[in-house]
């Protein structure tokens, strides 16, 4: 188990650039099972999940090749069935929960798709039915061996279009479908569609391999099934989890950072949720610039009530920020009521933040009140473990910001989803140590 030792209470100062989006590879890399041609893919991130998901593909007789630094060819045209089959699969598929992802194109060009019950993030239950319902839709046969907590899904005769309204908005769920569809006969209608941008990017790949996908960016996605795809290239976002990370990191340590080629148009309200707390950030060309601030206040309603900040489905903010944005508000001047409604564990590291002396009630799973310090009682270095990703990154701005000897141990949550940290903030004047 690694940790990370960081030297709190120092300003950062500089450029850092955002990796590739998690979110978005893990779609994206799945997608080039639904052909046999090659498909180069650039600005993939070095993070233990994706490189995960690689090594499956690669397991699966995918012949993936990297070209450079972020860019990689996948050739899907020789693919091991039986290793779905095999403990080795059982093992590495149920690690990652992003491998839930490979079904949909298996089912649309093999005629079955297996997974195990896939791991990832303890923050909550994280129901596939969405999934599976959908692939039901399409004329799939579902079956779930509970003694191996094995999810099977075969369609022998080929899938067939149909109008669907899907339970939620999951991201996953609708990337997972779509990927389905795409070779289905006839037309599928997919309504409460996810829209976030990783949604789009997946659309916007599989209609330059020759889909046709209809309403992309909107909640109701038209998809006329093709008989085959061919090969395409495909460069992925920014990360804008990362994106809203640096923001936080910037103001709770007084920082003077500027943030590169941020694809502005694909943020959201991400900018405009920051700003709410206070936050000073400019827009400078494709880039954030933000100051150094001694300060920053949250501001109320227009009724002079307390600020909510809650998750919600694209274009609302997302989810993986909320522990970002909790963190940061432990500094500001004022209080806000955090509401977590997608996930009821993923607030429960606040715990570790009241051991560094922040005022929160954590009034159920899902909320948490803030009352801000306005930096006149910094936080205390402490010694915590990383429970996931998200919360992984929120502490560890927590320790950036402390006076002090804080150490983090469990890294490879946080490895999980962003590439060489350590190495990156210390570019910036971070002093953070990783001990392996």
């Amino acid at each position: 188990m690694g940790t990370f030792k960081i030297d709190g209470g120092h300003s950062l100062k500089g450029e850092i650039r955002p990796q590739g989006s998690k979110n978005e590879s893990l779609q994206i890399i799945c997608a080039t099972l639904l052909t046999s041609e090659e498909v180069i893919i650039d600005n993939i991130p070095d993070i233990l999940d994706v490189d995960k998901l690689i090594s499956i593909l690669g397991d699966l007789g995918v012949k993936t090749q990297k070209l450079s630094k972020g860019k990689y060819s996948f050739k899907a045209d020789e693919i091991n069935l039986e290793y779905l089959d095999s403990k080795v699969f059982r093992q590495d598929g149920g690690s990652l929960r992003g491998s839930i992802m490979i079904v949909g194109p298996l089912l649309a060009r093999f005629g079955k798709g297996y997974i195990p019950r896939p791991g990832g993030d303890k923050i909550g239950r994280r129901r596939l039915d969405t999934h599976f319902q959908g692939f039901i839709k399409l004329g799939a046969k579902f079956r779930y061996n509970k003694e191996d907590r094995f999810y099977e899904v075969e369609a022998p005769d080929g899938l067939k279009g149909a109008y669907m309204l899907l339970d939620q908005a999951s991201v996953t769920g609708t990337a997972n479908i779509v990927m389905a569809a795409v070779l289905a006969s006839g037309t599928t209608t997919i309504y409460n569609a996810a829209c976030e941008p990783y949604i789009q990017q997946l659309c916007n790949m599989l209609n330059s391999m020759g889909a046709n996908i209809d309403g992309v960016g909107s909640n109701l996605l038209t998809i006329e099934g093709v008989e085959s795809l061919k090969g395409c290239s495909h460069r992925i976002l920014p990360d804008m989890v990362e994106i809203g990370s640096w923001i936080g990191l910037a103001a709770m340590t007084h920082s003077e950072i500027t943030i590169k080629d941020v694809s502005w148009e694909n943020l959201g309200l991400i900018p405009d949720t920051f700003r709410k707390l206070g936050i000073t950030l400019e827009k400078r060309g494709e880039d954030i610039y933000i100051p150094a601030q001694d300060r920053y206040e949250i501001q109320g309603y227009i009724d002079d009530s307390t600020l909510t900040i809650s998750d919600a489905p694209w274009p609302g903010f997302t989810p993986d920020l909320l522990s970002v944005v909790l963190v940061v508000c432990t500094q500001a001047k004022g209080s806000v009521l955090i509401h977590q409604k997608m996930f009821e564990s993923r607030l429960f590291f606040v715990d570790k933040l009241i051991d560094m002396g922040a005022r929160i009630i954590l009034c159920d799973p899902h909320r948490a009140a803030v009352i801000g310090h306005n930096f006149e009682s910094d936080l205390r270095a402490t010694t915590m473990v990383s429970p996931d990703i998200r919360a992984g990154i929120s502490l560890l701005i927590a320790a950036l910001s402390a006076k002090g000897i804080s150490t983090i141990h469990n890294i490879e949550q946080i490895d999980r989803g962003y590439e060489n940290i350590d190495e990156r903030l210390r570019a910036i004047g971070a002093r953070i140590t990783r001990i392996d």
